[in-house]
């Protein structure tokens, strides 16, 4: 893509953020609000409060794993936009950059299955898997972002944690595409003249039982 393509695409796609963020009452407000919550705390900053009392209450380790007050009600969407901030309330400090650790290596994870599949010259699965990492690191990012008050309120899923149906789903699916890719990947290296067949699983089924 030319620099004067991608260029264009940056500002229409700024264009209709603004158009977007005009169009909604709300959406200005969240952007307003974020700088300063406090301000109308039981207003349009009553989400964001209550997200950042239950960091405040958690402190280095936590009060419990279900023992979390702020879930009880006061903090709106608390199973899927803000877990983070229940976990942080439940597990403390100490238990968010475990989870943080945890989310590292997955993505780590599936960046080396994206660089395996192309060295194994898979370049559709390599893109695929560099997507899905990608996808899960802007998802983690804007998630914990917005938790601890650094963005605007989105309504983004905290990836393989929120509650939500298709959310979780949709996580499980790209795990089970990672984990073909590697073995297609690590099989094709083995072999470059290796081609997949039903024969292939039925052998890998046989060796399991």
């Amino acid at each position: 893509v030319g620099l004067f393509r991608f260029s264009l695409m940056v500002v229409l796609a700024v264009l209709a953020v603004f158009v977007l963020v005009q169009a909604q009452p709300y959406r200005m407000a969240r952007l307003i609000t974020f700088t300063d919550p406090w301000a109308d705390q039981f207003g349009s900053g009553y989400q964001l409060t209550q997200a950042l009392i239950a960091f405040g209450r958690g402190e280095w380790l936590g009060v419990g794993l279900g023992n979390s007050v702020q879930k009880q009600f006061y903090l709106p969407e608390a199973h899927t936009d803000f877990v983070f901030s229940v976990l942080a309330e439940e597990l403390g400090v100490v238990g968010s950059l475990l989870t943080v650790a945890l989310f590292v290596f997955v993505t780590v994870r599936a960046l080396y299955i994206g660089l395996w599949a192309e060295k194994a010259k898979q370049f559709f699965a390599a893109y695929m898997a560099f997507g899905l990492a990608f996808l899960w690191i802007g998802q983690f990012l804007i998630n914990i972002g917005v938790n601890v008050g650094l963005l605007p309120t989105k309504g983004l899923t905290l990836p393989f944690l929120s509650y939500g149906g298709s959310s979780l789903v949709i996580c499980c699916a790209c795990v089970g595409l990672l984990l073909r890719i590697e073995w297609e990947s690590r099989t094709h290296l083995g072999s470059e003249e290796h081609e997949f067949s039903e024969s292939d699983f039925a052998e890998e089924t046989s060796h399991g039982r």
